[in-house]
């Protein structure tokens, strides 16, 4: 008897989802560690840092984030570049509601909460493979509270340390290189190059820019670039 055809129970698609997600948090805690101690070094303060985890419950997006607070810039430059990052979460959104729409408005919400990278990744697959359907939010939310919690104790453990390091230890340069250690992995055709040179160089061009409006606008034209070469026929 092969997987797909044992009978699914709330349970146990609920264990198959930690399983499938705990390889995958080797990687995400120490992001976790390095944006807890980030946002000490930035002078947020510690419940902030921690609620950041909780709410904006998005690694790029905090990262950001934490870096635009301590360079003073604006709450609403900060919103907007925050929900760009996160824009892409609308797309996976799209592809998992027909998984989900048969679920209660509770489950929706908590399921769309929990809706990040890792747990997508594993997600869909997860319902793309043949076998019973009925249970299978379960296996999502197993794998997205499993991500939910390694996040929210990596980033604890992270504002712990951070709290204890010098303040002569400045550790603004851990998240450039944090930043190129996610790119370049993500960088696999032409559109990719063109996308990420075009938004580098125009951060450069910018870099003087009122409220740090100058993300705003390399994100934008990287993004576009990046489209215009994907376009054009092969």
């Amino acid at each position: 008897m092969n997987e797909s055809t044992i009978p699914t129970t709330p349970g146990r698609e609920f264990w198959l989802g930690v399983r499938d997600e705990a390889p995958i948090l080797l990687g995400v805690a120490p992001f976790g560690l390095i944006f807890g101690a980030l946002a000490i070094d930035a002078h947020i303060v510690v419940p902030l840092a921690q609620a950041m985890s909780s709410i904006i419950f998005a690694g790029a997006s905090q990262f950001i984030a934490a870096q635009m607070i301590g360079a003073g810039t604006s709450g609403l430059v900060i919103l907007l570049v925050v929900f760009v990052v996160n824009l892409r979460h609308a797309l996976y959104s799209a592809s998992v509601a027909p998984h989900v729409r048969h679920l209660a408005p509770g489950w929706k919400l908590l399921l769309a909460y929990l809706l990040t990278d890792e747990a997508y990744a594993v997600t869909i697959t997860h319902y793309n493979q043949e076998g019973d359907p009925a249970h299978k939010h379960w296996y999502f939310l197993g794998a997205g509270l499993t991500l939910w919690t390694t996040w929210q104790v990596s980033t604890a453990i992270g504002i712990f340390i951070g709290a204890q390091l010098p303040q002569a230890w400045p550790l603004g340069f851990v998240l450039p290189l944090t930043f190129i250690a996610l790119v370049v992995p993500a960088i696999r055709d032409k559109a990719g190059v063109v996308a990420a040179f075009t938004a580098a160089l125009v951060s450069l061009l910018t870099f003087g820019f009122s409220f740090k409006t100058g993300l705003l606008v390399a994100a934008f034209l990287g993004i576009l670039a990046g489209l215009l070469v994907e376009g054009r026929p092969k």
